[in-house]
């Protein structure tokens, strides 16, 4: 099993940035890509960002290319997500996630174990 706990949410207006992270514990050698999801009210849940863990290859949701990135700490079991220039279609709850499974891109496909969320409120 392995556990994820996010944290980094919080509010911030337009064209602000915030940083998450997702910490994991557990049988955390068995995790071969990470991603991170969002949902806001009355949408579905969408990938926003993915990682492979043997570092080959990050992918995005395309709206938020060139704002977003994705980064691990190897040696920390936890993975970041650097979001700059946000916008108010960005608040949403953001999930972690974690998979054992590799997948390209690695923002899309199934994934095994969920954080509970971490709530992003963009204002303008």
């Amino acid at each position: 099993q392995v556990q994820l706990v996010e944290s980094g949410g919080g509010s911030v207006q337009a064209g602000g940035s915030l940083r998450l992270s997702c910490a994991a514990s557990g049988a955390t050698d068995s995790i071969k890509r990470m991603g991170w999801f969002r949902q806001a009210p009355g949408k579905e849940r969408e990938g926003v960002a993915g990682l492979n863990m043997n570092g080959v290859g990050t992918s995005y949701l395309d709206t938020v290319k060139g704002r977003f990135l994705i980064t691990q700490d190897s040696a920390k079991n936890t993975v970041y997500l650097q979001m700059n220039s946000l916008n108010p279609e960005d608040t949403a709850m953001y999930y972690c996630a974690a998979s054992g499974a590799w997948f390209y891109p690695p923002h899309l496909g199934d994934f095994d174990y969920w954080g509970q969320g971490t709530q992003v409120a963009v204002s303008s």
